[in-house]
């Protein structure tokens, strides 16, 4: 079960792939996020196609819900909900949201703890480290 994860942020999309078992979730690319939903919906509906036609096809995508710690609104939330539907809509696979709190802060850390002292390069990464977090959160806990 091959799925994409997705970190839907104001500048970027975050893109993390799972293996073809479905077990583990690795940072694959960033993409600037065109600025309308539905520029956004076409270049990631493109990616998916894509992805559909490799040898493990795809599954699933999973995309980031941006919630405070208390579990209400971000700035985010809304744009991210309306992308969400925009791309289930358009695509022949499930989209699901899954909970991003905390998911950047874990992905600087982790970059950190790999020895990635320089913010500016971090920078060009966390996107898609956060979006293997999301990814990873959420193969962790389907049932």
């Amino acid at each position: 079960m091959r799925v994409l994860g997705i970190d839907y942020g104001e500048r970027r999309l975050g893109l993390a792939l799972s293996d073809a078992s479905g077990m583990l979730a690795s940072p694959w690319k960033i993409v600037p996020r065109p600025i309308d939903t539905p520029t956004s919906v076409a270049l990631v509906a493109g990616i998916i196609h894509d992805l559909q036609r490799d040898d493990d096809g795809l599954q699933a995508v999973v995309i980031g819900w941006p919630r405070r710690l208390d579990g209400s609104a971000t700035h985010m939330t809304v744009p991210t909900e309306a992308f969400a539907e925009a791309l289930g809509a358009a695509v022949s696979v499930p989209v699901t949201l899954q909970d991003e709190r905390l998911s950047s802060y874990e992905a600087d850390a982790r970059l950190i703890a790999r020895g990635e002292r320089d913010w500016k390069r971090r920078k060009t990464r966390i996107d898609a480290e956060a979006a293997a977090i999301i990814l990873q959160d959420f193969l962790d806990h389907r049932s």
